[in-house]
């Protein structure tokens, strides 16, 4: 008999740790999935018994004695901290005993790590983060969120090109729609980087759908953004600052008088409405794509439901094999050039 879909999770990441992914974890191991807790072992069984998890089914605990700080150096995390729970965790998915890893820990050195551990796929140079961002028509995958901050024309197509896998296997989607991030969509904008990934992706079997501004990745009917990890992470964070804005500004206005105050209840269920469609909560998860292992990145500051979130993230990567989805795709890439 196989055994059930089994996912690691670094219980020591993250600016909580072990307050949040326990929790998380036991809201959503089950018969069909099975959850390893990545830790100091006396650590763990301490906090699972202090949220009724102790003997719980679905749940084991695999001891790693060492944590990698927020603030650590990726090469100091790699090379000192070999029995961390992060490193661990990437461990079980390399020996195949874990389908998956989640991680909130430090981001350059889980990325370091599982790229060193896991090693990138035949014909991807760099791995890129990528996530899902709501929008008008849903949600967007947008990659490279800051893993490349150099990235060249080709670079940008292997992003494409893995985005496009995913979002046609999380989605269901035959041919997802993709767009290159410029500063304008005239063929003329943009520098030398953008416009050479514009005439590969134009050149690719993608759906490639031309450039998109900034505020094209919200209100463009699009499935798929790309652009390097430096431009990727500074529109990720001001869209989260521009999120907060808006919910401050909200609670603000209607915290003004009494009459505000009214109003505000009337308009309740609205906003109740709204605050969860672009809750952030809800598209934690981060995919590390290019490796030979799925490697999903919480949010260092994520609570349970978006860490839960997480979970199901790396499962969904897992059921719709996005990892040999991609590899089919890179081999028939590496033909059609090998024809030309």
């Amino acid at each position: 008999m196989s055994r059930p879909l089994t996912i690691a999770l670094d219980v020591m990441g993250g600016d909580v740790g072990p307050d949040v992914v326990i929790p998380a974890a036991l809201s959503m191991a089950g018969d069909d999935l099975s959850l390893i807790l990545v830790g100091p072992e006396e650590t763990v069984r301490a906090k699972l018994a202090e949220y009724g998890g102790a003997g719980r089914s679905g749940v084991s605990i695999r001891h790693a004695p060492q944590t990698v700080g927020m603030d650590e150096l990726p090469s100091q995390a790699l090379r000192l901290k070999k029995h961390s729970s992060m490193r661990v965790a990437i461990n079980l998915v390399k020996s195949g005993e874990a389908d998956a890893c989640v991680s909130a820990g430090n981001t350059g050195a889980l990325m370091a790590t599982a790229r060193y551990v896991l090693k990138t796929l035949p014909g991807i140079d760099r791995p890129a983060i990528c996530t899902a961002l709501p929008t008008v028509h849903g949600h967007v995958h947008v990659l490279d969120l800051g893993a490349n901050v150099d990235s060249k024309a080709k670079h940008l197509l292997q992003f494409a090109l893995m985005g496009s896998v995913l979002a046609s296997a999380v989605d269901g989607l035959e041919r997802p729609r993709v767009g290159l991030l410029n500063v304008g969509a005239e063929e003329i904008k943009g520098n030398e980087q953008v416009k050479q990934a514009a005439q590969l992706l134009a050149e690719s079997d993608l759906n490639y759908v031309g450039f998109v501004e900034g505020d094209g990745i919200y209100l463009d009917p699009l499935e798929v953004v790309v652009c390097d990890g430096f431009v990727g992470n500074i529109s990720l964070k001001a869209s989260e600052g521009v999120a907060k804005l808006v919910r401050h500004f909200i609670r603000t206005e209607f915290q003004r008088s009494w009459w505000t105050r009214l109003a505000g209840l009337v308009a309740y269920p609205v906003l109740r409405a709204f605050a969860r469609r672009i809750d952030p909560r809800r598209y934690n998860g981060a995919s590390l794509l290019g490796l030979q292992g799925i490697v999903i990145k919480s949010h260092g500051g994520a609570d349970e439901l978006a860490f839960a979130n997480a979970i199901q993230i790396a499962r969904l990567a897992v059921e719709n094999r996005v990892i040999p989805r991609i590899e089919k795709h890179l081999t028939a890439l590496q033909a059609e050039r090998e024809v030309l």
